[in-house]
């Protein structure tokens, strides 16, 4: 079992930046974003391979990096000129399957999420 401790969130205007940051208990080969707004289903925002290789949501591309210390076993997710589209629940993710596509069925582990708030 691996825990995940997702922080970082909290509350920006329209074209900010926040870099969350993801902490986990163990190595996985795969490490991802997700994020759920209100009344929406959870959707892949980026997924990274323990060799550093990206995908990225065609809703964040351009504007958000993935990025991982496997020393630490950390992920981030910068974040830049944020939308009010981008308000959700951001959630970290890690799992050991082959792909690491930011889809959930990837995914085994999951953090208890932190709160993006973008304001206009």
């Amino acid at each position: 079992q691996v825990q995940l401790v997702e922080s970082g969130g909290g509350s920006v205007q329209a074209e900010g930046s926040l870099r969350l940051s993801c902490a986990a208990s163990a190595s996985t080969r795969c490490m991802g974003w997700f994020r759920q707004a209100p009344g929406q289903e959870r959707e892949g925002v980026a997924g990274i391979y323990a060799s550093g290789t990206t995908n990225y949501a065609a809703s964040v591309k351009g504007r958000f990096t993935i990025s991982r210390d496997n020393a630490k076993n950390t992920v981030y997710l910068q974040m830049s000129s944020l939308k009010p589209e981008d308000t959700a629940m951001y959630y970290c993710a890690a799992g050991t399957t082959t792909s690491c596509t930011p889809v959930e069925s990837q995914y085994q582990y999951w953090g208890q999420g932190t709160q993006v708030t973008v304001s206009s």
